[in-house]
């Protein structure tokens, strides 16, 4: 080693240098900290009902859009685009804070959920989560 004198014969270290192990280490430090905060921060923000633990009440709008067939909010079919954004309207005048969840399956094309969506935002509800549906299982 550098600076210990004349190398004994009997081939003795007698010091280790730790240097480029530190090194190495604080580059590892400096990766994990850089791709930690890389995997936190989600891709796409959401903005997802939270479950009410309080008193405080949550209304939320529930939209199912089906493959075929007419939407329903709430559970009840609207036969077209008027009853769909008069249902949201009524919901919006009770609650100025309500949140709709548009659930849709597998099949259905993408542009019964957009036009669920812009009905929704042309009422005033501003605060949309999307769920799914589960696919269906064939008949065995």
């Amino acid at each position: 080693m550098a600076g210990h004198g004349p190398p004994d014969s009997s081939g003795i270290v007698t010091g280790i240098n730790v240097t480029p192990l530190v090194d190495i280490t604080l580059v590892l430090l400096i990766i994990f900290i850089v791709t930690a905060k890389i995997v936190v921060a989600p891709a796409v923000p959401l903005d997802l009902p939270r479950a009410s633990t309080s008193e405080e009440l949550q209304v939320v709008l529930s939209v199912v859009v089906p493959a075929s067939g007419p939407v329903l909010v709430d559970g009840v079919a609207m036969p077209d685009r008027a009853a769909l954004r008069a249902r949201a309207s009524v919901a919006l005048a009770r609650d100025a804070d309500v949140r709709a969840v548009i659930n849709a399956d597998g099949a259905t094309p993408h542009r019964r959920v957009v036009e669920a969506l812009d009905l929704l935002r042309e009422v005033g509800i501003a605060r949309v989560a999307f769920g799914a549906l589960p696919l269906e299982e064939p008949a065995r």
